[in-house]
């Protein structure tokens, strides 16, 4: 994964330090928009209506009226809220795409955006409503109603919201006077789609390391072979995430006891889910790779419209079309599912009662159940991510009476790979408790030692079981040694 994702954060911010000394590239821009209402020509959003009512001249006297109106009419999202966090992202990355000087945002409304990231102070916004086309509307216009004093603000700790003007007063700030295509600035843009983009991706890398790892515990437990991640194998098929994936997984069994103790028997092969790590869990490391550099791209990007230049040229085009990213973002919960998939056939595998294990993990079955259910947990997460990974980017609904006749859909997209992502913590969550399991029946053996470290750390928070408990309270510790990263540090430093 590229740097660039993983430290965003900290760069955005000192992009938006950096864009509340100096903005010349935005001001700039924002004299050319001055200089054009005074020339008697019609300019889309600017001095005209919006969609369908483009060919609608408004008059210089309504032309601030016409920018509010532009927020308030368009606020008409639905459903839950975005999480806080990536609320706070879509503010970032629109500050950063109007200081790139192309949007022709007024100072005024582009301060007050930098007061708001600077103080904390994170406009809540509904999760759907938006088609992905014409940039991300209805939530963005959510987002930036607090300029009006209207809308709401996240709490501090994100899980109740406050009344905008309430934040206002707080702060002594009064409601800023939208100036020509502010508005339309504003709410033309990706960064809805973008943000759950970055989110998810950036919190990738750990996991894909983690889901080789998981995938490596189970290998001991079921006495796998190591032969099919012989670097032989995945030099004649040299795929970046498939070699990388092999390489991982033979430094994770590096010492084991458990691979010499059955170095010469009499097994062929194993079944795909262990055999096959290399080949899944390298294409999805390739797949994301794709999507990181789209990501990349695309905070980069302009996607306002219409788009001011330098030479005083403002023209309409379509960089507010999320297709790029709907594509990518499908491809990404595509490839998280197969992560999914594959481990929840090494779960079950674990309960077979193969080679030596017992019978769902437990020497008394029968009046205990072992780990009979949270397996089929598992297959419910796989099969509901099956469903999320329909591509909303192949579907598209005509909008604005036809004027907007083809969408991306990419706001779906965006928020289902969220699901996707977080429905894999719990799958892979799941595989680390049973597979931890089952390495207990291996001892006095011992693993390899990146497996050796996760399995101890793991048992430090997480017992053996000899009989059936509330095992919820189990899988939620995995699924917390999942999401807290210290496991991550501590094998793969």
């Amino acid at each position: 994964m590229n740097i660039s994702i993983s430290q965003l954060s900290q760069q955005l911010d000192q992009r938006i330090a950096e864009l509340k000394k100096h903005r010349p590239e935005a001001q700039k821009s924002r004299t050319i928009i001055d200089n054009a209402l005074t020339d008697g020509n019609t300019y889309y959003g600017i001095n005209t209506g919006f969609g369908i009512l483009a060919n609608k001249r408004v008059s210089q006297e309504g032309l601030e009226q016409l920018q509010s109106n532009l927020l308030k009419s368009h606020a008409v999202g639905v459903g839950p809220l975005i999480p806080k966090e990536i609320c706070a992202l879509m503010l970032k990355l629109k500050i950063h795409a109007l200081g790139l000087g192309y949007s022709g945002v007024s100072d005024s409304t582009l301060e007050r955006l930098i007061y708001f990231a600077e103080h904390k102070l994170i406009p809540s916004a509904p999760s759907k409503g938006s088609l992905g086309a014409s940039g991300d509307l209805a939530p963005l216009a959510h987002l930036f109603l607090p300029l009006l004093a209207l809308g709401e603000f996240w709490d501090e700790k994100g899980t109740a919201t406050i009344p905008a003007e309430e934040i206002l007063k707080k702060h002594n700030l009064e409601p800023v006077i939208l100036h020509p295509k502010d508005g339309l600035a504003l709410i033309n843009g990706t960064q809805f789609m973008l943000a759950y983009g970055v989110f998810v991706l950036n919190k990738c890398l750990r996991l894909l390391d983690y889901a080789d790892l998981i995938a490596a515990m189970s290998l001991e437990a079921l006495q796998g072979s190591i032969k099919p991640f012989d670097p032989r194998i995945h030099d004649i098929r040299p795929h970046k995430g498939q070699r990388f994936v092999a390489a991982n997984v033979r430094k994770l069994l590096e010492e084991s006891e458990i691979l010499e103790s059955h170095r010469n028997c009499g097994k062929v092969q194993d079944p795909y889910c262990l055999r096959c790590v290399p080949q899944v869990h390298g294409a999805t490391r390739d797949a994301l790779d794709y999507v990181v550099n789209v990501l990349e791209t695309e905070m980069n990007s302009v996607t306002d419209n219409p788009l001011v230049f330098e030479n005083g040229d403002i023209l309409s085009g379509g960089n507010f079309h999320g297709q790029p990213l709907a594509l990518a973002l499908d491809f990404a919960a595509i490839a998280l599912a197969e992560l999914g998939s594959i481990s929840e056939r090494r779960t079950y595998l674990l309960l077979e009662g193969e080679d030596g294990l017992p019978t769902l993990l437990m020497r008394e079955t029968g009046i205990n159940s072992g780990f009979m259910i949270p397996q089929y947990t598992s297959a419910a997460l796989v099969s509901e991510n099956k469903v999320l990974c329909h591509p909303a980017s192949v579907d598209s609904i005509p909008s604005s009476l036809g004027q907007e006749d083809h969408v991306s859909m990419g706001s779906i997209s965006a928020t289902k790979l969220l699901t996707v992502f977080e429905n894999l913590e719990h799958i892979l969550a799941i595989e680390l408790f049973t597979a931890a399991q089952a390495l207990d029946f291996r001892m006095p053996l011992k693993p390899g030692r990146g497996v050796q470290k996760a399995h101890q750390y793991v048992r430090k928070i997480v017992p053996h079981n000899e009989t059936d408990k509330l095992l919820k309270e189990d899988m939620n510790a995995c699924y917390e040694i999942i999401r807290d990263g210290k496991l991550h540090d501590l094998v793969f430093g």
